[in-house]
């Protein structure tokens, strides 16, 4: 499993501040893919040196951190979000996400305070749209709650 690139975000994961690990080598190959290169086996590998450099170069600043792809391999997208998971945060455990092309929950679900399920589909746009496939899933005491609709504007008229 491979990091293509990382950044902070804000609106992947609603109220967390976020680092995003986008991973390559991705199966889906959905047509319109907002992030087609990361199809490409391309960027460093992760390992435990990498997530520790990123975790001590933002720890402070992040609370959760979101394996962006990695279907290729969610074995070990597990395995590395239990790295994370193990690791404290200004004394609190770090939250993870997983968002997938896949259209069921991992296996090794319980790992993951948050899962995006659910290939891009162009037609039906993503997360933001209320017509997408796409959904957005929390644990909230021990038990996946779609959150999919916090993306969707309101009509305020």
């Amino acid at each position: 499993m491979k990091v293509a690139s990382f950044d902070i975000v804000f609106q992947e994961i609603p109220g967390e501040v976020t680092l995003a690990l986008n991973l390559s080598n991705c199966p889906c190959h959905c047509p319109g893919c907002h992030s087609p290169h990361l199809a490409e086996d391309i960027g460093e590998v992760v390992d435990e040196e990498l997530l520790n450099g990123l975790l001590a170069r933002y720890g402070n600043m992040i609370t959760c951190v979101a394996f962006m792809g990695g279907d290729a391999d969610p074995d070990e997208v597990a395995r590395w979000a239990r790295f994370v998971k193990g690791r404290k945060n200004q004394g609190s455990e770090l939250r993870t996400a997983w968002y997938s092309g896949r259209t069921v929950m991992p296996k090794d679900d319980k790992v993951f305070d948050y899962v995006k399920l659910g290939p891009y589909i162009e037609s039906l746009g993503g997360l933001k749209n209320e017509h997408t496939n796409q959904r957005l899933y929390k644990r909230v005491e021990g038990n996946w709650t779609d959150i999919t609709s916090v993306f969707w504007k309101k009509n305020l008229a």
